[in-house]
């Protein structure tokens, strides 16, 4: 009987998980929405800016501005990621795909810091080639062009400031602009310095000082998509703050089996197996717990067992 009545719990609380993720679905589908006409001007730009940069180095014959083309169109290809995973994290959910395929979120971060990693490989790599053998002056023209690149990407990354802080797909594309942008601004004032003083082994040591700077902020990204990755409780929510709020829920005598983890790189999921000795509480108390979930921690998928402590066993 204990089996199987926990067992009808289980079902009852998919059914209304159901019917509770849809209403919450509409509210959550839109904030990723409103950056893709952000992906798509700063895909533009960018594409427009490495014609421009990649003809003017040609033109010039400066080797400078076709390897910072190359380096803009790195970006291009971070910006696209980080589109496709926001994209496909919107498509719906099918037998086989029970969540649709929202942690192509977690996913697309992921690739995000690998590139920024490689991209800062390829920037020390350079550097220290540089250290051997000091450029020739940068030139007006290379310092012209590296300006209106710090422009593109500093507007591009201003698209996605207002997404980063709470959406780590959307910083792991803003980091990309602004560490570009910043390794443009070391080129322009790398080449005043150089101008000015002649001492051509600034040029690398100021790429160096980005590349460190850059690390620091790409770590920090690497590090909490790796921890989604491995399903670790979102860094917003405070596993212990959540059980003390189950377990403060009306005749819940304790909370056992709690799992909270991210489906996406916005949306956590909550299972928990709640004992609750007076029986079973109905569904206005599911309801409750959801909403309190919901209001308190953000969290909009929760399924919750209750058991009566009966015939818990191990537990």
């Amino acid at each position: 009987m204990g089996g199987h009545h926990h067992h009808d719990h289980g079902r009852d609380g998919h059914a209304h998980d159901g019917g509770h993720h849809h209403s919450h679905g509409h509210g959550h589908a839109h904030a990723p929405a409103n950056f893709d006409s952000a992906f798509a001007i700063g895909i533009a730009l960018n594409i427009a800016y490495v014609l421009a940069e990649g003809g003017a180095g040609l033109w010039t014959g400066s080797v400078a501005l076709l390897a910072d083309a190359g380096h803009n169109l790195s970006d291009v290809l971070g910006l696209a990621v980080a589109w496709g995973g926001a994209t496909l994290a919107r498509s719906a959910p099918t037998k086989r795909f029970t969540y649709g395929l929202k942690g192509s979120t977690i996913l697309a971060a992921l690739a995000n810091a690998l590139f920024l990693l490689v991209a800062l490989g390829a920037i020390v790599m350079e550097a220290v080639q540089r250290f051997d053998d000091p450029p020739v002056v940068a030139g007006l023209t290379v310092s012209i062009v590296a300006g209106i690149g710090i422009a593109i990407n500093a507007a591009t990354a201003w698209l996605f400031a207002r997404g980063r802080k709470g959406d780590i797909n959307i910083r792991g594309a803003y980091l990309h602009m602004v560490s570009d942008a910043a390794v443009s601004a070391g080129v322009v004032l790398a080449g005043i310095a150089i101008w000015a003083t002649g001492i051509g082994w600034i040029d690398p040591l100021v790429s160096l000082v980005i590349a460190a700077i850059i690390l620091w902020q790409t770590w920090g990204l690497l590090r909490e998509t790796v921890e989604m990755s491995l399903a670790a409780v979102p860094r917003a929510i405070d596993y212990d703050a959540v059980t003390a709020a189950l377990q403060g829920l009306p005749g819940v005598a304790r909370v056992h089996d709690l799992h909270i983890w991210p489906m996406s790189t916005t949306e956590p999921v909550l299972t928990a197996h709640l004992v609750i000795p007076g029986g079973y509480p109905g569904d206005g108390f599911l309801a409750t717990a959801r909403a309190m979930l919901h209001d308190r921690f953000g969290i909009g998928h929760a399924t919750l067992q209750v058991e009566t402590g009966g015939d818990c066993g191990g537990c």
